[in-house]
């Protein structure tokens, strides 16, 4: 099954390998899907055991509903890309439409792209 066929799941698992032990570390989050590639907003930033783990290594497995996938994972630095995987969630999760303003959550949290590889 393709992963825009899992785009529709309420929230996706993802296990990174911890930085300092190097054990899975599994979060249960909200995420959109856009061209092959999926997206989560960190609302504890890149202070977030998660997006850490990440930083220090980019393998990450995702599962959304019974797929799961090896990917890549990497903070989200391009302008255009950060704007749409914000806009991505808010649409999914709390209803944003365009030109209404982001909730807080939306504007401040930091966007993670994960790649299926």
């Amino acid at each position: 099954m393709a992963l825009a066929d899992q785009a529709n799941e309420d929230f996706c698992y993802v296990t990174t390998a911890g930085r300092h032990t190097g054990r899975p570390h599994t979060i249960e989050i909200w995420f959109g899907v856009r061209e092959g590639t999926i997206y989560l907003l960190s609302g504890g930033g890149d202070r977030s055991d998660w997006v850490r783990n990440i930083q220090a290594d980019q393998r990450v497995r995702v599962l959304i509903g019974d797929e799961e996938f090896a990917c890549a994972g990497r903070i989200v630095e391009d302008e255009a890309e950060d704007a749409m995987a914000r806009r991505l969630l808010a649409g999914k999760y709390q209803g944003w439409q365009a030109g209404k303003r982001l909730s807080t959550w939306a504007r401040t949290a930091l966007p993670v792209a994960i790649q299926p590889e």
